[in-house]
């Protein structure tokens, strides 16, 4: 069983919890951090390489974002462009291509790995998508989309890997790119997310930003800090707010709690 809830307020940790996280205070080496930066491209390529196609899971949108994207029409048959920044190997992108045919699609990630396997899947149409490789914090994504063009933007799962200094760049980045009065749709990891208490010590890099094994990092948002981040380039937040789910392994009585945060934030 899950049970699932909405809401402003950060998950609450347990006494356990607390203690651990209050303890885990060393943080990776400065040289280490920079190693890490240097090579963050490498590091998703080599994910990629490893988990190949194979690791994820087509993503339907029959999810919040099918729903908001039909909220984005004005009419029923209108035509959409949207843009997936981070597109990974595609699993969001051909489902939602396949289930929506009046969609045009450009799709960017920072693996060049990724972007191949977008090309070789057999639903690639260049009629239906353009898939680029784009390091988002430093290539303009005017050399690939006009100004102005784009209905909506998914940033899902991809900001947290994005060094917490550099996150603004791709937002400003994103801005250029989307009609005025068109949504940003964000899906991430939030504060105190299973995953951010399965660090084992020695992984930290910052406050809420940690080292996986592979070399790949992921930053954990709170409400106020992604809100902040947004506003300062320009956007007005329509929706923000954590999503605690808890799994429930009835067998061996595990609780993994799951926070992520959910947002939609609009170009004025």
């Amino acid at each position: 069983g899950a049970f699932q809830k909405k809401g402003h307020s950060a998950r609450i940790l347990s006494p356990e919890e607390a203690e651990r996280l209050a303890k885990d205070q060393v943080l990776v080496s400065e040289f280490k951090q920079l190693k890490l930066e240097k090579e963050a491209q490498k590091n998703w390529d080599l994910f990629y390489k490893r988990n190949s196609t194979n690791f994820f899971k087509d993503r339907h949108w029959t999810t919040r974002e099918f729903e908001e994207l039909k909220a984005c029409r004005e009419f029923a048959d209108q035509k959409l462009t949207i843009l997936e920044a981070g597109c990974g190997v595609g699993n969001c992108l051909f489902p939602l291509l396949e289930e929506d045919l009046n969609i045009f699609a450009y799709a960017c990630d920072f693996s060049p790995r990724a972007v191949e396997y977008v090309k070789q899947n057999p639903l690639y149409s260049t009629e239906r998508c353009k898939v680029f490789q784009c390091d988002l914090t430093k290539d303009d994504l005017l050399e690939n989309i006009p100004a102005d063009s784009v209905d909506v933007v998914t940033l899902i799962f991809v900001l947290s890997a994005v060094h917490p200094d550099k996150m603004h760049l791709v937002l400003k980045n994103i801005y250029k790119v989307l009609k005025p009065g068109k949504c940003v749709l964000f899906r991430d990891y939030g504060l105190y997310d299973h995953a951010m208490l399965r660090f084992k010590s020695g992984s930290k890099l910052g406050e809420n930003f940690y080292v996986r094994q592979d070399g790949t990092r992921s930053y954990f948002f709170t409400e106020e800090f992604l809100s902040q981040l947004f506003k300062a380039e320009g956007y007005e937040q329509v929706v923000n707010e954590y999503v605690q789910r808890e799994t429930v392994n009835r067998k061996e009585d595990l609780r993994v709690p799951r926070v992520f945060l959910q947002s939609k934030f609009q170009k004025p």
